[in-house]
């Protein structure tokens, strides 16, 4: 492909790339995000490759490897297209089966398709299962449907027509408006109209001025930015050239997390594909605009996806916020007007510009407009990516979308927001999700983390586990931050060691209070999240756990015991063999006894036992009963076997 010198060159280009494509071609496209990478995704792409030459099949049949579809526990992920079937956990050896039969005789291969729990119901398209059925992927949507590094691809589906639109038929200010009036907020977490971002930086002092791709993501279980980087590179890079355009900068930077090397992989080779075709570098599309872009990896600190702990980082520092008294869109990267926006954000703008704020206004609710995308995860029965309209219910993210609670257990909470959201209960389930709503309950949007728990889940460990995140990520520039999140988890720990004493609960807010108010910088700010949230909804879990030495989802290993019943008790054997700490005694035909001073409180002799004896139990806060004198033979009881 030539260098493209006009907006009529791109179009020309467009349509004979699509004419050299037959709709009705099939298509195999196997998704090769880092989830299916770690499946074998490479393997199956090969075997594809292998089989199709080996049915005489080549010219006939396309192999494509795609960015992440999403959903990610069932990968490797196979789509043949135009028909659009999908098969799950796609392995090597099933590819003879799927070309035999798919692709030659045109049958599908039942035993990988999605089978739906409820109905038991084979569904073929990829769009009617239910896990995609009820998303809106305007935005991650193309992710499936081209090669990431094959600008061809982007450029097929309509890429760069939006920069094009904006170069040659909008001034910087009509694309500064049309962000503004599209209400498009930031996806990173602070959800700071984006609109109004740029136009500080735009109209701060200085020639010199920069745009950002914050790609840091550093929340434990989110992964929506890098499988966007990963997928769709250019989306990402259109959307920053057009910012430039309306900001009046011509350098820009995509800060990516050192553990991200697919998405470094695939962004270099979409920067230099954009530069090789006049889409990046001097004079884009000869509309005398010049922008180029470079690629700064971080060193894997949670703090720096703050935005000046990240420019920090990007001039070679370490990485700590500065105080927000001068914002970092007006002094930034070397004291110059800096915007900064994530992945996601970006990646919406080519599609406010070509479609109109119009149209992006018209999904989401009155304060939160689009869509978002989650990471979906936890005791839900289909994780992965989703992304849905701002204003969908919790509850129809996690039973419409996610299939509901594994196992048939009851749903207790579900966290939004990394390891800085809150906890939020069941009677909370119908809350729309947005921006407002979430922040009105204690939690928050974040980058789109969603942890889903259920009834097994102990509240002040949860609480305990984020915030021991908060403090090992903590920069320790603020005393608040680094001693106050340090004493709560001080605290947290006495607690579920079944140390905790009247008055901590109070403590624990007080410190909250301080913590949050008295921070340098976000990190600080919103840590207090997972422990006021669950003293809010779960207070009664924190009294358990102080007043009766009690955790009642038996999580807390100081506070729980375990105890053989010598009326259950069958000798088989099974517990004593299994136990890795040697605490159980017993033999062949005499009653097992666990000893107290030498259980680890694993849990393997509970998790082995057969269910039809059901003889060792878990208790919390109760007395273990004495065990029975060494030698007592076992009464088998009715119809029990050995």
């Amino acid at each position: 492909m030539a260098r493209l010198k006009s907006s009529a060159d791109l179009e020309k280009t467009r349509q004979q790339i699509l004419s050299q494509r037959d709709p009705s071609k099939s298509c195999v496209t196997i998704c090769s995000g880092t989830g299916c990478h770690a499946y074998g995704c490479e393997k199956v792409s090969q075997a594809f490759v292998d089989e199709i030459e080996r049915n005489g099949l080549q010219g006939k049949v396309d192999v494509r490897r795609t960015g992440c579809h999403g959903f990610c526990e069932r990968g490797p992920l196979v789509v043949i297209f135009p028909e659009e079937i999908c098969y799950l956990r796609v392995k090597p050896e099933d590819v003879p089966e799927i070309v035999s039969q798919t692709l030659v005789e045109k049958k599908v291969v039942e035993r990988l398709l999605y089978m739906d729990p409820v109905t038991g119901q084979k569904i073929v398209h990829e769009g009617e299962i239910p896990f995609y059925k009820h998303q809106s992927r305007i935005v991650f949507g193309n992710n499936r449907l081209i090669d990431p590094k094959s600008i061809e691809d982007y450029i097929a589906l309509g890429g760069y027509s939006a920069l094009a639109k904006a170069l040659f038929e909008m001034s910087p200010e009509d694309v500064l408006e049309t962000v503004k009036r599209a209400n498009l907020r930031g996806r990173g977490g602070g959800g700071f109209p984006a609109g109004t971002k740029w136009e500080t930086t735009r109209n701060a002092p200085g020639e010199i001025k920069y745009v950002i791709v914050n790609a840091d993501e550093g929340d434990p279980g989110a992964y929506m930015d890098r499988s966007l980087l990963e997928g769709n590179p250019h989306s990402v890079l259109e959307g920053l050239i057009i910012g430039a355009f309306a900001i009046g900068s011509h350098e820009g930077f995509v800060y990516v997390r050192q553990e991200y090397p697919l998405a470094v992989e695939n962004l270099s080779i979409a920067l230099d594909q954009a530069r090789e075709h006049g889409l990046l570098g001097a004079n884009i599309l000869g509309s005398g605009f010049d922008f180029d872009v470079k690629v700064h990896r971080g060193a894997g600190a949670f703090v720096s996806g703050e935005s000046s702990a990240l420019m920090a980082a990007m001039e070679g520092r370490v990485g700590e916020p500065k105080p927000k008294y001068v914002h970092t869109a007006v002094s930034g990267i070397w004291e110059r007007p800096s915007t900064l926006n994530n992945v996601e954000t970006w990646a919406n703008v080519p599609l406010i510009i070509n479609r109109g704020a119009e149209w992006f206004t018209t999904i989401g609710t009155e304060g939160s407009k689009g869509t978002k995308i989650f990471s979906l995860v936890g005791k839900v029965s289909n994780t992965g990516l989703v992304e849905v309209p701002m204003g969908m219910t919790l509850r129809e993210i996690i039973d419409d979308i996610g299939g509901g609670i594994r196992q048939g257990k009851k749903f207790k909470a579900v966290q939004t927001g990394g390891p800085s959201g809150g906890c939020i209960p069941e009677s909370l389930l119908d809350l729309p999700v947005d921006f407002d709503e979430l922040t009105k309950v204690g939690s928050m949007m974040g980058s789109g983390g969603m942890i889903v728990m259920d009834e097994d889940t102990c509240m002040v460990d949860i609480a305990r586990y984020f915030l021991n995140f908060l403090a090992e990520e903590s920069c320790g520039k603020c005393v608040p931050c680094r001693e106050g999140i340090r004493q709560m988890l001080n605290i947290l720990n006495r607690i579920c060691e079944g140390k905790g004493e009247l008055g901590d609960i109070e403590l624990l807010e007080e410190l909250s209070e301080v913590v949050r108010d008295a921070s340098l910088c976000a990190l600080g700010g919103t840590a207090p999240n997972p422990v006021l949230s669950t003293i809010r909804y779960f207070r009664d879990e924190y009294e358990a756990h102080i007043e009766q030495k009690r955790c009642p989802a038996g999580v807390c290993k100081p506070l729980i015991a375990y105890y053989i019943q010598p009326e259950r008790c069958q000798a088989c054997l099974i517990c004593l063999r299994e136990c890795p700490a040697g605490a159980i005694t017993g033999g062949k035909n005499l009653i097992h006894a666990i000893d107290q001073d030498k259980c680890t409180k694993c849990g393997t002799c509970f998790e082995v036992c057969p269910p039809r004896f059901g003889a060792i139990v878990r208790l919390s806060g109760e007395p273990v009963p004495a065990a029975p004198p060494p030698g007592t033979e076992v009464v088998r009881r009715k119809g029990a076997q050995k």
